[in-house]
């Protein structure tokens, strides 16, 4: 089971870290992404990270801005957030897979947590 925490209410210009754990799973085993879905927009790809932590991917709209980490010990990936935008207020899902193929595509990720809520006002 994944669980998303971390998100809140910022200013345009202010710093968030998602925190994304997986409980009764092998958590070094999944590629774990993180997407997120405005009201009204369909879900969109934010970034993902390897079984290692060594290979990063991330979408055009966050690059620079959000960095993304995983602490194998601790089994949860990290999703620090700066610089941030009204446009990145969304509800935040972490999502695992097993390969790096396909990351953008939410529907080939297996699991997913229920999504904490970003909102970031101007």
């Amino acid at each position: 089971q994944l669980q998303a925490s971390g998100g809140g209410s910022v200013q345009a210009g202010g710093s968030l870290r998602l925190s994304c754990t997986i409980s009764g799973r092998a958590f070094s085993t999944y590629v774990i992404g993180w997407f997120r879905q405005a009201p009204g927009k369909e879900r969109g790809f934010v970034v993902a990270i390897s079984r290692s932590g060594g290979s990063t991917y991330y979408s055009d709209s966050v690059k620079g801005r959000f960095t993304i980490s995983r602490d194998n010990a601790k089994n949860t990936v990290y999703l620090q957030m700066n610089s941030l935008k009204p446009e990145d207020t969304a509800v935040y899902y972490c999502a695992a897979k097993s390969s790096m193929v396909e990351l953008t595509l939410a529907r080939k990720y297996d699991y997913w947590g229920q999504g904490t809520l970003v909102t970031v006002s101007s």
